[in-house]
């Protein structure tokens, strides 16, 4: 993630939104044990940190995925038929769909 990105991250100040969203009883006695352990002053904010790390994950996973316009461009230029191209593309979202 870019500097400047994770400096605006962790910025105090930034808004903030309320949502609501259904968690098995067990699995908060768990976060409500495990926050403070973790130095954290309650369960939400360990379960924010769990988002956020999974996020930033996710994120610096995706961002490293090559580019799918720049590929086809390459093997293009490399003398790939467009045929062929077609049909690799076709077959990678059908595998996406059948997944």
């Amino acid at each position: 993630m870019r500097l400047a990105k994770l400096r605006k991250r962790l910025s105090p100040d930034r808004p903030m939104t309320t949502i609501s969203m259904r968690i098995p009883q067990d699995v908060i006695e768990d976060l409500k044990r495990v926050a403070p352990l973790l130095g954290f002053s309650g369960y939400q904010p360990l379960i924010r940190a769990y988002i956020g790390q999974g996020l930033r994950a996710d994120l610096e996973r995706l961002e490293k995925r090559p580019d799918i316009s720049t590929l086809l461009k390459s093997l293009r230029k490399r003398g790939v038929a467009q045929d062929v191209i077609s049909s690799a593309v076709a077959e990678s979202q059908l595998k996406k769909r059948t997944a």
